[in-house]
């Protein structure tokens, strides 16, 4: 299944001052017995697959999160953000368009430096212009503006680009830094930009378009490309398939060489087969049941509750994802141990059970004033406690998992069925609101404040919805993420934090079940030069946006 990663809901913590200096390094490795790489005159396709699809529609717009390009995870191999941001390890970024940047006015102010010599793919040269167009079309537009940006203006002075904020924005640097630049020639003319199909894409990526069909699409070198040098890999194949199982086939086969999915028995079926066949799953967010804050009854606190309560998180963690994800630990949703250093000595009482407790879920209910019905599911107002949970039926572990809770819920009175979906119907039903229950994963970043921002801020629940997908609205968690935003220093992140975590830990807005992992399977027979635990510069998901700094890694085995 894909495990999105929004363009713009990638945030990491602020750090004042310039960018580093960053060099891509390929990973060294080794040809050992058994061996059949590549010749050296044979060029070597990379095929890639993020997510199921039956066919698609010629379209690659940064700002859609249901284009092809973003389904298939194309995107940026074609435009580029300002910064790329290290998801596998804490504090780490590269200059990417943006060669630095510096705060001002307490924060509520950012300045980059924009990177010059850059080209178009079309050959003509990307400038501070084309930066600040881009921003002010987020500004300007709130259906592409899916991280929630409140920007104020964005002014430029020289090769300079400051965009400005009404209130300090520390710790949402990888939102900001993240905005894809698009050329200004080109998107002056579209009209609103969410509703561009841009079929022929014009960007400053690796790559650009090569051959397209519904059933997939090639991305091919672009030779204006600012670092042309390090583009090894002279194609992108990135075909549509139809579910999981196909999918799994080709990658099985050696047919396709990265993908991103949940796989059942992936050692046995997979890695056991060759030395070559590898899998990483960095830790990275918290997947959570998601419940619908404007419906009844998931709207009800005490059947929030009874919900936590009565799931079997040891089942979801060992059957439905394989034992590849752990139980969640703690109410508040923080991912750990990778936060620790986040979390307050507070946040102890609110432990997690990883096994039911049937009974203390019915306590909860009959205390809020729910009776048993005859149909041994519990009633008030002559209604039953029933909702259906909508998940792809491709997602092959989040069916399992929705099976898993269905299961356990009705043991506890709470007649919950699950529905499982097409992948693009359910992606309109969860962008919309059209739901009663999902199974989600939570934003991921070098801090938690992604984590907390995706799930909490109203401004993200348009009627496109690019986060609080349950429809949460409430102005003193707003104020508390701009406390938590304006928080510079380590020590004044983690009491900012306090309250949000206290909330989702006691308001349960989303049910922590397990924590999601980068799901990553890839084939270093012919290439080498992939993300892993000894050498984390990427998360190595193939639907990131950050999987160009992966490609940019890799190369031919010699």
């Amino acid at each position: 299944m894909k495990r999105w990663v929004l363009e713009n809901k990638l945030r990491s913590v602020a750090a004042a001052g310039v960018l580093a200096s960053g060099v891509l390094a390929g990973g060294a490795a080794t040809i050992g017995a058994g061996a059949t790489p590549a010749s050296a005159s044979s060029p070597v396709v990379l095929t890639m697959e993020s997510t199921p699809e039956n066919s698609i529609t010629q379209g690659f717009n940064p700002y859609s999160t249901t284009s092809a390009g973003e389904q298939l995870g194309a995107t940026s191999m074609i435009y580029e953000p300002l910064i790329q941001f290290d998801l596998a390890k804490a504090g780490v970024y590269y200059p990417w368009l943006a060669t630095s940047f510096k705060w001002s006015n307490g924060g509520k102010s950012i300045t980059f430096a924009i990177r010059q010599g850059v080209k178009w793919s079309n050959g003509s040269p990307l400038t501070p212009a084309d930066v600040a167009f881009s921003y002010n079309l987020v500004k300007q537009y709130p259906d592409i503006n899916t991280g929630g940006l409140a920007i104020t203006s964005v002014a430029t002075s020289g090769d300079n680009v400051t965009v400005n904020f009404a209130t300090p924005q520390y710790t949402n640097l990888q939102s900001i830094a993240n905005v894809y630049i698009v050329p200004q020639a080109i998107w002056s003319t579209v009209g609103d930009p969410g509703k561009y199909i841009d079929p022929n894409p014009v960007g400053s990526g690796p790559y650009t378009l090569g051959t397209f069909t519904p059933q997939g699409f090639t991305l091919v070198k672009n030779p204006n490309y600012w670092q042309e040098s390090k583009i090894k890999i002279g194609t992108l194949d990135f075909p549509a398939y139809a579910s999981n199982t196909n999918a799994e086939a080709a990658l099985f086969s050696g047919q396709a060489q990265w993908e991103g999915n949940f796989i059942t028995g992936l050692k046995q079926l997979y890695s056991s087969k060759s030395k070559y066949h590898q899998a990483w799953f960095a830790p990275l967010n918290t997947n959570s049941l998601m419940p619908n804050l404007n419906t009844w009854p998931t709207n009800q606190l005490a059947v929030r509750q009874a919900v936590s309560l009565a799931i079997n998180r040891n089942a979801i963690s060992a059957e439905g994802e394989s034992g590849l994800e752990p139980a969640a630990t703690n109410a508040s949703g923080l991912v750990l141990p990778t936060f620790n250093k986040y979390m307050t000595p507070a946040l102890a009482k609110f432990k997690l059970s990883d096994t039911p407790n049937v009974a203390a879920a019915k306590a909860v209910l009959v205390k809020a004033g729910w009776t048993m019905g005859k149909n041994g599911y519990f009633e008030k107002g002559g209604k039953t406690l029933a909702f259906t949970i909508k998940d792809p039926a491709s997602y092959t572990d989040y069916a399992a998992d929705d099976a898993i809770v269905a299961q356990d819920l009705k043991k506890a009175g709470i007649d919950a069925t699950f529905d499982g979906q097409a992948v693009t119907a359910w992606g309109n039903d969860v962008a919309s609101g059209n739901f009663q229950m999902i199974m989600h994963w939570s934003s991921q970043g070098i801090t938690p404040y992604q984590q907390y921002e995706g799930w909490l801020d109203d401004a993200l629940a348009t009627k496109a919805a690019s986060g609080d997908y349950e429809r949460l609205h409430s102005p003193v968690v707003e104020a508390e993420l701009k406390k938590l935003a304006a928080a510079e220093t380590l020590p004044e992140q983690v009491a900012a934090l306090a309250p949000l975590e206290k909330f989702v830990a006691t308001q349960l807005p989303v049910i922590p079940t397990v924590y999601g992992a980068a799901f990553d399977e890839y084939n270093s027979t012919n290439i080498v030069g992939w993300p892993s635990p000894s050498n984390p510069y990427e998360s190595g998901q193939p639907d990131a946006p950050t999987n160009e700094v992966v490609v940019l890694h890799l190369s031919p085995r010699s």
